[in-house]
């Protein structure tokens, strides 16, 4: 054989390791693992799953707009806690920097005022600013590439509707070379589809409504599911939990021992109605904020079509959670919970014993109950942490519940005495959290 054939050979094979290596990388679509015919929408002859839910049939696009943004959680990301809304300016902290959110009000200088169709589909969808630059994937672009055209210009309609505000964002500081916003090209074309939601025929309209809402809209994956070595979704690890912003979003596959598989019906739907479920635990952090300002504003039968989807998740246990949650702890304050160091102990009487109770069931509100919760049974105990530094806050059309954060009272190593004291007495196994820990996740969730 010829030198140049035997070039061509290794050079044939090196392409197929290549195309194979990223092939695996890249990993399934989000609902492949329901194994049915996917078809294209006007295809599905069961009903439409997108758009607005069934209340909304006769509103005005803006107002379908407005249900499908929050649907879509957009304004979380894209406000200042205390800011105009949707105005951007929102820091996002990473491994290698920062990125600030940017304004998408219909403001024609520092907004989307500008922005055509073509150019508002080609940000949703495939990732793309009117300028032709490329987003970086904290715009969950490579989830929202699944919303409809008509849905994502729906939500544009609602977004012009809004008064402008000139608000340019801060420069993003990420380090080098992920700071080369053109390299993003690459990985767009290798991780984002850009294709539309395509139903299941073998499945139920109230199944491919869930799946639209969690896959497209509410991008539930981009929490809930943990990310491969190019920072991409892992869908063969799909919902089987993750660190986002500094916070673990747990485990929602149907596993029955550590994820929802076990959870009833009403439990599901009073977590996503208020963020609170009895002997679950309440939502904080990002969670939280998703419970306040999107899913909690789901109609009822949305919720109930995104259960049936969480139903089917193939089922993936959670290693490092405990098979079996801790029962009430004793009412008596000398039992139980001991650490090497009594501040955590000492700082628990008194800053959190009024509400939580020693048994760590609250006689003051069931938000506040810890028995049951996954953070306190979490050996990693970031939650706990975390809800010490930040608080946490609750709105529920029935009471409003709070706790305030302690993380400018407390130093980082009283934190991690606290918590572990916490995790020790209410938890499955006590935390072993140190001044560092704490400090690196106090500098994750700084915004």
């Amino acid at each position: 054989m010829r030198r140049s054939q035997v070039l061509t050979v290794v050079a044939a094979t090196l392409l197929v390791v290549i195309a194979g290596g990223l092939w695996i990388l890249r990993g399934p679509g989000p609902t492949a693992f329901a194994g049915g015919k996917k078809v294209a929408l006007v295809d599905y002859k069961a009903g439409n799953p997108t758009g607005a839910p069934a209340s909304l049939s006769n509103a005005s696009l803006v107002d379908r707009g407005e249900y499908l943004a929050r649907a879509a959680d957009c304004k979380v990301c894209h406000t200042v806690p205390g800011g105009k809304e949707f105005a951007g300016g929102l820091g996002i902290n990473l491994p290698f920097g920062t990125l600030y959110s940017t304004n998408i009000t219909p403001d024609a200088e520092t907004g989307i005022g500008k922005y055509s169709d073509r150019d508002f589909l080609n940000a949703i969808h495939r990732g793309r600013r009117r300028d032709g630059a490329r987003l970086y994937p904290a715009m969950p672009f490579t989830s929202y590439t699944y919303i409809s055209d008509a849905d994502a210009l729906a939500i544009k309609a609602y977004l012009f509707s809004l008064p402008p505000a000139r608000a340019a964002a801060p420069a993003n500081t990420l380090m080098f070379p992920f700071n080369q916003r053109w390299a993003m090209s690459f990985w767009t074309v290798m991780f984002s589809r850009d294709v539309r939601f395509e139903p299941d025929t073998s499945r139920s309209l109230e199944w491919n409504r869930g799946a639209y809402l969690a896959e497209a809209l509410a991008h539930c994956g981009e929490c809930h599911t943990p990310r491969n070595l190019a920072f991409a979704l892992d869908n063969r690890r799909k919902f089987a939990g993750a660190i986002t912003a500094g916070w673990r979003a747990f485990n929602i596959t149907s596993d029955k021992t550590t994820g929802v598989g076990a959870w009833s019906e009403e439990d599901l739907a009073a977590y996503l109605s208020s963020g609170h479920a009895t002997g679950h635990g309440t939502a904080s952090g990002p969670m939280g904020e998703v419970v306040d300002q999107s899913t909690s504003q789901f109609a009822p039968e949305d919720t109930r079509a995104v259960i049936a989807y969480l139903r089917t998740v193939p089922a993936i246990t959670s290693t490092d959670l405990p098979s079996t949650l801790a029962p009430a702890a004793s009412p008596s304050p000398k039992a139980g919970g001991l650490t090497a160091d009594a501040r955590g102990k000492t700082i628990f009487e008194g800053a959190c014993v009024s509400c939580h109770g020693w048994t760590g069931e609250s006689a003051i509100s069931p938000f506040a109950t810890l028995t049951g919760a996954w953070a306190v049974n979490d050996p990693s105990a970031t939650n706990v942490a975390q809800i010490v530094i930040s608080g946490t806050r609750r709105h529920t059309p029935a009471e409003a519940v709070s706790m305030p954060a302690f993380g400018d009272g407390y130093s980082d190593i009283e934190i991690a005495e606290v918590a572990n004291y916490v995790t020790a007495r209410f938890g499955s196994k006590g935390s072993r959290l140190t001044a560092k820990d704490v400090a690196e996740l106090r500098r994750q969730t700084s915004r």
